[in-house]
């Protein structure tokens, strides 16, 4: 049982860190910098998982990039973009609604 629960745990994690990753990178940040706030807050993920989510959010114009070289390791940083805020929005409405309807499940 513990196995298929964690299984069940990933799923319904991973959909939580692309809002995630929309809301923390309305300010500027780099894949291990966000990495690291997103495990602190308590979204676990790893690298095999971020830089994907990252490369996809991208491409689908969510976010937009520019590359830092003022620093000794050059670093790509990533910020919400406009259509990106509105994913966030639509997405985090979504959620309380969610957030409502199981909780009026387990009243």
């Amino acid at each position: 049982m513990p196995e298929r629960l964690e299984t069940h745990r990933h799923e319904l994690r991973r959909g939580t860190v692309v809002l995630a990753c929309l809301q923390l990178l309305r300010i500027p940040g780099y894949g291990y910098g966000l990495l690291a706030d997103l495990q602190a807050r308590g979204f676990e993920t790893d690298t095999s998982t971020l830089y994907p989510l990252l490369r996809r959010l991208e491409e689908q114009g969510y976010l937009t990039s520019e590359w830092n070289t003022n620093e000794v390791r050059p670093r790509k940083f990533y910020r919400t973009s406009e259509a990106g805020d509105r994913l966030a929005e639509i997405l985090t409405s979504d959620w309380h609604a969610l957030t409502q309807a199981l909780d009026a499940l387990a009243s």
